[in-house]
């Protein structure tokens, strides 16, 4: 009979280990909000210089999927996507691309896919 109990009680532990203390106090992470793109992003580089990237534009179409090599690339390589967009966004409000009429957020996102970085969530050239 001792045995029994014995074997019962060492279960019941077990039970109870298994079910108290599995996962701490099981509350659940916070989850971090997504930080907005600040108000004023930085470029830093000299916007002048990149009036070369202007030639992107008619090449967009042949370089999406391949990796694009050009002096435009070059002067942004090394930069977050968000400068890479403020240094893009500040050449084509500036128009020191040369072109006179475009559609800035389709320009935008085009010159900075062409040099494989994204446009961050939120970001608005404007």
């Amino acid at each position: 009979m001792a045995t029994l109990s014995s074997t019962i009680f060492i279960f019941s532990l077990l039970i109870f280990a298994t079910f108290t203390s599995g996962c701490g106090p099981c509350e659940p992470k916070p989850h971090p909000t997504p930080k907005a793109p600040p108000v004023n992003p930085y470029c830093p580089r000299d916007t002048l210089k990149l009036g070369v990237c202007g030639d992107l534009l008619g090449l967009v179409n042949v370089a999406i999927g391949s990796q694009v090599t050009t002096p435009c690339c070059s002067l942004l390589e090394g930069l977050a996507d968000l400068e890479v967009a403020a240094c893009l966004c500040t050449a084509i409000k500036a128009n020191v691309l040369g072109i006179i009429k475009l559609d800035i957020p389709v320009a935008l996102s085009a010159l900075v896919s062409a040099c494989a970085k994204k446009v961050p969530t939120g970001f608005k050239c404007g």
